[in-house]
C-alpha cells in the first residue's frame, strides 16, 4: 500500500507541476502579446501620421555608420512621402502580432512573423538601437526594444522539447542556449556601459538631461536630478553599472538561489533605467513608439526565473535522511485517503491507483 501511494503522489505531483509550468509559460506569452498591443496603441497617436514621425526615424540613425544610416534614411523618406498609409500598415502589423500571440492556434505563426519584423524595425527604424552611436548606453535604452521582442519570441516559442527545463526560457531552446543568450545580451549591455566611459564622463548625464524636453514636470525634475548626480560621479556610476551588468549576465549560471538574486537585480536595473534613463519610453510626450527596453527586460527576467521544482531538485538529501526509518503504512494509508479525490482527477494518478490495487 505504501508503494502504491508513493507512486500515486509522485505522478500526481508531476502532473500538477507540468500544469503549473504550462500556465506560467502561457502567461509569459500573453505578457509579450500585451506589449505588442501597447505598441499598436502608441503607433496610433496623431504624431505618427505626420512627417514628423519620418524625421524622428531619420534622427535615430544620424550618428550611425553609413551602412546603417543610409537604409534607415531611405526608409524614413519613403514613410515621409506616405505617412498615413505607412503608419496604418504599422498599426495593423503590430495589432495582428498581438492578437496572434494571444490566440493559441496562431501563436507560432505570430511569434515567427515577429522575429523578421522586429529585426527590420531595429535596423531601418531604430538604427540598430543606436549601439554604434557614441552615446549608446543601456541606461537610455540601448540596444533597442525591438531586438528584445525578437529574443522573447525565440525563448517563448511553444515547444515541449525540454519540458523539464529549470526555467521557461529554456523550454524551447534548451538550458545551454538560453543561458548563452542571456549572457550575450547582458554582457553586451555591460560592454555598452563600459564603452560610454571612454566617450567622456559627462556623456550619460548629458543624454539623460536632453531627454527631459517635452516630459511632464515631475519626470523632467527626476531627469534633472539624475543627470546632476551622474554628472558629479559619472565614472563611478557607469563603472558600477557595468560591473553590476556583468554579475547579472553570469547570474543564470548560478544555483537557483543565486540565479534568483541576479534576476531580481536585473529587474531593479531595468525598472530604474526605464524611469530615469528612458522616461517610460517617451509615452507621455506623444512621440513614443514603444515603452522602450525596461518592461521587456523585466519580462525576459521572468522567463529565466527558476521554477520551484528546480529549487527542490537543487537540494540534495543528506545520508541520514536516506537511511532513515521506513514510512509507517498507516500514515501512508491515511494520506492516500485524504488525497484520493484530488489525485484521482489525474489520469496518470488514477492508473497508478488501479495498478496499486491489483498488486
Amino acid at each position: 500500500m505504501s508503494t502504491a501511494s508513493g507512486d500515486l503522489d509522485a505522478q500526481a505531483d508531476a502532473v500538477d507541476a507540468q500544469r503549473e509550468a504550462n500556465g506560467r509559460y502561457r502567461r509569459l506569452q500573453l505578457g509579450l502579446a500585451a506589449l505588442w498591443l501597447l505598441d499598436a496603441m502608441l503607433q496610433g497617436q496623431s504624431f505618427m501620421f505626420s512627417r514628423g514621425f519620418a524625421r524622428m526615424l531619420a534622427a535615430a540613425a544620424r550618428d550611425s555608420p553609413a551602412a546603417v544610416a543610409d537604409p534607415a534614411n531611405w526608409c524614413a523618406r519613403l514613410i515621409g512621402e506616405h505617412p498615413v498609409a505607412a503608419n496604418s500598415a504599422f498599426i495593423a502589423v503590430q495589432l495582428l502580432l498581438a492578437l496572434g500571440i494571444a490566440w493559441r492556434p496562431t501563436v507560432k505563426i505570430a511569434l515567427a512573423a515577429s522575429v523578421p519584423w522586429s529585426l527590420a524595425v531595429w535596423w531601418l527604424g531604430e538604427g540598430l538601437g543606436g549601439v554604434l552611436a557614441a552615446d549608446a548606453n543601456p541606461a537610455t535604452g540601448a540596444p533597442g526594444a525591438v531586438l528584445l521582442y525578437a529574443l522573447l519570441a525565440v525563448v517563448l516559442w511553444p515547444s515541449d522539447r525540454h519540458r523539464d527545463a529549470p526555467f521557461p526560457a529554456a523550454r524551447a531552446v534548451g538550458v545551454p542556449t538560453a543561458r548563452a543568450g542571456w549572457l550575450a545580451l547582458w554582457g553586451g549591455l555591460a560592454w555598452l556601459a563600459a564603452w560610454s566611459v571612454s566617450q567622456g564622463p559627462r556623456t550619460l548625464s548629458e543624454t539623460i538631461s536632453a531627454q527631459a524636453a517635452g516630459q511632464p514636470r515631475w519626470l523632467a525634475a527626476a531627469d534633472s536630478a539624475a543627470a546632476s548626480l551622474v554628472a558629479r560621479h559619472g565614472i563611478l556610476v557607469t563603472t558600477t553599472l557595468a560591473a553590476l551588468l556583468v554579475i547579472i549576465a553570469c547570474g543564470v549560471f548560478l544555483p537557483p538561489a543565486g540565479a534568483r538574486a541576479a534576476l531580481a537585480a536585473a529587474v531593479v536595473v531595468a525598472l530604474v533605467s526605464w524611469v530615469v534613463g528612458q522616461n517610460f519610453g517617451g509615452i507621455f510626450t506623444g512621440t513614443g513608439t514603444d515603452p522602450n527596453s525596461g518592461p521587456l527586460l523585466v519580462l525576459l527576467a521572468a522567463a529565466y526565473w527558476p521554477s520551484p521544482a528546480s529549487a527542490a531538485c537543487d537540494q540534495t538529501p543528506d545520508s541520514g535522511a536516506a537511511s532513515g526509518p521506513a514510512p509507517d503504512p498507516g500514515v501512508n494509508a491515511a494520506r492516500l485517503a485524504r488525497t484520493g479525490p484530488r489525485r484521482a482527477s489525474h489520469p496518470a494518478a488514477a492508473a497508478a491507483m488501479t495498478r496499486g490495487g491489483a498488486r
